[in-house]
């Protein structure tokens, strides 16, 4: 089969966003953990016409994963228990960096760890990483062993020193924050408190399937996150609470973005950008096409400049 590569149309519409002390192209980035570490997706799509490049989930060392099988689809989108795993930091910067740098794309690294140590190493290893490495996304929606495996992201004080040991890398530090708690601002303030210059919601949404003829789990780690269109409203319910919380915090939607409306949706409840994930799994070119289709609602609506839309949906 011939592999097309998407791009954005010039659409005349000033797509440009900042997040923080960045300035993007555009709001468009690829979702961690659905685009690989490097530039598989390059094949389908051109990597440097989106705003940024979010890379799966890195610890300081290599992790296997959770057992087969990892994936499981549902009505309303995917329920996944890979495990974060992946190479390591060390891995990642020799064997896979280098393809994807050379599509020109703006790179997001995204770490996690099971302590605080973990987290201070994977940063620490990307310090000396090339310029096109513009973030890192800190994952804090794992187990934190020194905390009878309680998630990070569940406890205001854990996200708040994950976000300080991750300062080690140097670059501005993104907080990838769980849906999975009974209020996101709380530990979205934790998370700006220690540093943050963005954040990112939301992590997948914790479920669980049963096959019921074997009567047990369908997948192999038992239960797993929940992502897709399903969790869109939790998604943007969760950007809308931080943008009324936190005006001027530079927010990134991420959840069931499918389409250019879906996007728009996340930018009018305060999202500044939005990532791309689990479509991809059904249209490699997801991200492009997303990205064309805003430029097409806001030329639709007589919309000349993304900011006009960010927070819209506030009145």
């Amino acid at each position: 089969m011939t592999r097309r590569r998407g791009r954005a149309p010039a659409s005349g519409v000033d797509l440009t966003t900042s997040i923080g002390s960045l300035e993007l192209p555009n709001p468009v980035m690829t979702a961690s953990g659905t685009a690989g570490h490097g530039a598989e997706l390059g094949a389908y799509l051109d990597l440097g016409s989106l705003g940024a490049v979010v890379v799966k989930s890195l610890s300081d060392e290599p992790w296997p994963g959770n057992p087969a099988p990892r994936v499981h689809p549902t009505a309303g989108g995917m329920l996944n228990s890979v495990g974060l795993q992946g190479p390591g930091v060390e891995v990642w910067l020799e064997e896979e960096l280098p393809a994807l740098q050379a599509t020109g794309a703006r790179i997001v690294a995204s770490i996690w760890a099971r302590t605080l140590e973990g987290y201070y190493k994977a940063a620490s290893m990307l310090a000396g990483s090339p310029p096109a490495v513009v973030a890192v996304e800190v994952n804090v929606s794992c187990p934190n062993i020194e905390d009878r495996r309680r998630m990070f992201a569940h406890s205001p004080s854990a996200t708040a020193e994950a976000l300080d040991a991750a300062s080690a890398c140097g670059r501005p530090r993104w907080a990838k924050l769980s849906p999975n708690v009974t209020d996101i601002t709380e530990i979205a303030a934790a998370a700006l408190g220690a540093g943050a210059e963005a954040l990112t919601l939301v992590n997948t949404v914790m479920g669980l399937a049963i096959d019921v003829d074997r009567r047990h789990p369908v997948l192999g780690g038992g239960g797993g996150g929940l992502s897709g269109p399903a969790i869109r409203p939790v998604g943007v319910r969760a950007v809308f609470e931080c943008h009324a919380a936190f005006p001027g915090a530079a927010l990134i939607g991420a959840g069931g973005v499918g389409s250019g409306r879906d996007a728009v949706e996340y930018v009018m409840a305060g999202a500044r950008a939005v990532q791309v994930g689990t479509a991809t799994f059904a249209d490699p070119r997801a991200p492009a096409r997303v990205l064309g289709e805003i430029s097409h609602w806001c030329r639709r609506h007589g919309v000349v400049r993304l900011d006009e839309l960010i927070g819209a949906a506030h009145g």
